[in-house]
């Protein structure tokens, strides 16, 4: 049966079984986090969870459905209400009895049905983009390696170069052999880097607020999949005038440098805030000019592997402006237009992705809506 932790070499004996239909919480540190993680199994095969874990379900579905009873969970209103039945522990724990004690107001099920129904079209339109937007950042991808890591870029007369013959050649430096004309070649080679400002003006706590004139990147901005902005924090203009260093421009990368290293962003021209910048676990990386290949390349099986080779750091990772600098990889000589031709290539499928992203955030913030107003359906009915 699988699992959703690590289990070698772990007693299972106490580990919990979560049925199709079942929930999952974890009510261990809501006054840390200030939230409560809870989970609808929507799976078709049972699975396993740690026994930090309480797993439940609903005593009658016809009254009550699970699918209305998550997108209850998933509000915001929901933790900051379980944050108030935390108890006196260090970590902030809820316990069961004052979890169970928390009320929702609970509509005809005909109601809720429909509620579910309209809330799973948009969280189902947004799944079907993010398959697209996974599907082209694989063709993406795929067309990377095919030109850059395998050589099968275009000879001069369109054929695969290393299939058809391409010579390749030796290069101390990498320690292996690369197209005749390529080099060893580094990030700074091909773009500018440019760390967050870290000087005796460094925004405070205190001096960030939920929305205001420049967006201030935090970690949980740049992710594996991209920029997430579902957690923003911001600083006034005057703060914003007085750092020197790190102020996003349009096609700009961005990367993490700091904690979870090597998460890439693209800043392109259909996102919203016009004022961005990094902090001092991130670098800009720039050059308009190639800003999709810059992109794809960063995002790369092989940028993440020399990533990882050259990170620093043991109790957090680390992975500084000088160690960028050292990482070597094949490129083509100055004068090719191999770059510019990929560039190319890909621009297509990168401006489908930032389409495709620009629905989902109106769809996410459709999705909020949603959730803002189950609170006013039963009010509304009982008025």
């Amino acid at each position: 049966m699988p699992s959703v932790a690590n289990v070698v070499g772990t007693n299972l004996s106490r580990y919990l079984i979560v049925e199709p239909g079942q929930f999952a919480c974890n009510r261990m540190h809501v006054g840390r986090d200030y939230r409560i993680p809870v989970a609808l199994s929507e799976k078709e095969k049972p699975f396993i969870v740690s026994p930090a874990y309480d797993v439940f379900e609903i005593k009658d579905p016809s009254i009550l459905l699970p699918e209305y009873l998550m997108m209850w969970f998933r509000r915001a209103e929901f933790d900051r209400n379980a944050w108030f039945y935390t108890d006196a522990d260090v970590r902030g724990g809820l316990a069961w009895d004052a979890f169970c004690s928390i009320e929702l107001p609970v509509p005809s099920i005909e109601k809720q049905r429909e509620i579910a129904r309209e809330y799973n079209v948009v969280k189902n339109r947004i799944k079907l983009n993010e398959e697209i937007n996974q599907k082209l950042e694989e063709t993406a991808q795929a067309l990377y390696k095919h030109w850059f890591v395998d050589f099968e870029f275009p000879n001069t007369e369109g054929k695969p170069y290393k299939s058809f013959g391409g010579k390749l050649i030796y290069n101390e430096e990498l320690d292996r052999e690369i197209p005749e004309g390529w080099i060893a070649s580094s990030i700074d080679e091909i773009c500018d880097i440019q760390d967050g400002d870290r000087g005796k003006n460094y925004p405070k706590k205190e001096e960030f607020s939920d929305d205001g004139y420049c967006l201030f990147l935090n970690a949980g901005n740049v992710t594996k999949s991209g920029f997430d902005f579902s957690n923003n924090s911001f600083v006034n203009k005057e703060k914003d005038e007085l750092l020197r260093k790190g102020k996003l421009k349009r096609k700009d990368v961005v990367m993490t440098t700091r904690g979870t290293v090597g998460n890439i962003g693209y800043y392109n021209d259909k996102l919203d805030f016009e004022n961005v910048r990094i902090n001092s676990g991130m670098v800009i990386l720039r050059n308009p000019k190639i800003s999709f290949f810059l992109y794809t390349k960063m995002k790369s099986a092989e940028m993440k592997d020399l990533i990882m080779n050259h990170l620093s750091g043991s109790a957090q990772p680390q992975l500084p402006i000088t160690d960028i600098k050292r990482m070597e990889f094949p490129l083509p000589r100055k004068g090719s237009n191999l770059i510019e031709k990929f560039n190319s290539k890909v621009t297509p499928l990168q401006n489908s992705i930032d389409d495709k992203n620009l629905q989902i955030r109106y769809l996410n913030q459709l999705q909020s809506l949603f959730l803002s107003k189950m609170a006013r359906v039963e009010e509304n009915k009982l008025a």
